[in-house]
């Protein structure tokens, strides 16, 4: 069964160079439940909210074996939180994940899939690895967004249950994809005919209309 590995929130903000001048990314792994409600995991934070953050990247995912497929790259162990993600999870695609699909965590948290991560500058600084951000990008195994449908406790071990895939077979990788062959605007009307607009990410929104 597809569970939780580590739930992990901000420990500290960091001096970043950035234009903010700090960073959040320093997720670190919880012991103990942790309450997760419309933006996010309690007690964890966004230094730049104009990027991250909000009810639509209100949690980020990170498979396990996404994870071990860098350390192998990378030649080094990627810890729980490295890549700043809140869950850690095994048994479950993530990257591979539809959008609009559904998870049930721990029998209460429902999370709905949303969009792929992004990498940025601030990660390529978290990570120290030369052109970090250009490899992540082309290995396409992005981690999920989500957005909360209902709010729950969370801990390791929990288990993740798909509760509905909308079986459009968009995929976060398929979308991220996108951004490089010129097919975003018709996977996004593809998207809006699956679920609300105000449901999609906005910049996926913003698509349909544009």
């Amino acid at each position: 069964m597809p569970s939780l590995l580590a739930v992990c929130r901000v420990e500290k903000l960091l001096p970043d160079p950035g234009a903010v001048g700090v960073t959040a990314i320093d997720k670190q792994p919880v012991s103990e439940p942790l309450a997760v409600k419309l933006y996010g995991v309690y007690g964890d934070v966004q230094a730049d909210r104009k990027h991250h953050g909000g009810i639509h990247q209100a949690v980020y995912a990170y498979a396990q074996e996404d994870a071990d497929w860098w350390a192998a790259e990378l030649g080094r162990d990627i810890p729980y939180g490295l890549f700043g993600e809140n869950l850690r999870t095994e048994g479950i695609e993530v990257s591979g994940a539809e959008i609009g699909e559904r998870w049930r965590i721990g029998g209460q948290l429902v999370l709905e899939v949303t969009a792929p991560r992004t990498p940025c500058a601030t990660f390529q600084r978290r990570m120290g690895e030369p052109r970090w951000v250009k490899r992540f990008a082309d290995a396409n195994r992005t981690g999920a967004y989500f957005r909360v449908v209902q709010h729950g406790a969370v801990a390791a071990g929990d288990e993740i249950e798909v509760i509905h895939r909308p079986g459009h077979g968009i995929t976060l990788q398929r979308f991220f994809a996108t951004k490089l062959d010129g097919k975003a605007h018709e996977f996004a009307r593809t998207l809006a005919e699956h679920q609300p607009l105000e449901h999609l990410h906005p910049e996926i929104a913003a698509l349909v209309t544009a």
